[in-house]
């Protein structure tokens, strides 16, 4: 696996709440297991006790989202290796269910694949991502919606650093009201002018 691609694990953990607006995906079991993508021996770990420790986690991610998209990137690498530091990778390199064109294993890492809970061992994966992220793009790269309410995490693997949403409808959705706002705007102006 593409070690950066853990870093969606850290956006996917962030976006199950929604503080703005008062929703929390993260109720069940079963929703720390969905987190994880695809069934794991990790996943299968998840109980009750992984749901405050990822709640907690996720707080903490936010804030390095957060002090990033906010320019200070200091604080959002501290916030990040606090977590790093609590929450240490254990590789192992594997070679299951990949072979290549001779028949052997094609072997690649995983991350904290021992950890002894469901909540470490995302969390592990998730920072680790992170970072790798973050040393390799740079903090810009991390970003908080701009469209409001949704203050959802996003990546931004865009070639010029411009990416301000995270997703296409929170874009559209903003692009709309602005072009509304304007319209607003101009008709009083023109309202005003007229009078």
């Amino acid at each position: 696996m593409e070690l950066a691609s853990y870093a969606d694990f850290a956006v996917r953990l962030v976006n199950s709440e929604e503080p703005e607006r008062g929703t929390d995906a993260l109720t069940s079991v079963e929703a720390v297991r969905a987190l994880f993508g695809e069934p794991t021996r990790a996943a299968a770990l998840a109980d009750e006790s992984d749901l405050p420790r990822l709640r907690a986690v996720r707080g903490r991610l936010r804030g390095v989202f957060e002090a990033a998209a906010e320019g200070d990137e200091v604080r959002g690498v501290d916030l990040l290796n606090s977590l790093l530091v609590e929450y240490p990778v254990s590789p192992l390199v594997s070679g299951h269910d990949y072979l290549d064109e001779a028949g052997r294993p094609r072997w690649h890492l995983h991350l904290a694949d021992n950890a002894p809970t469901a909540a470490a061992n995302f969390t592990a994966v998730a920072c680790m991502g992170l970072a790798i992220h973050l040393t390799e793009l740079g903090a810009d790269r991390l970003g908080i919606c701009q469209a409001a309410p949704c203050r959802n995490a996003y990546l931004d693997t865009s070639t010029n650093r411009s990416r301000r949403y995270c997703s296409d409808r929170c874009a559209t959705r903003a692009n709309v009201a602005a072009y509304r706002a304007r319209k607003r705007q101009e008709a009083a102006a023109a309202a005003a002018t007229g009078a």
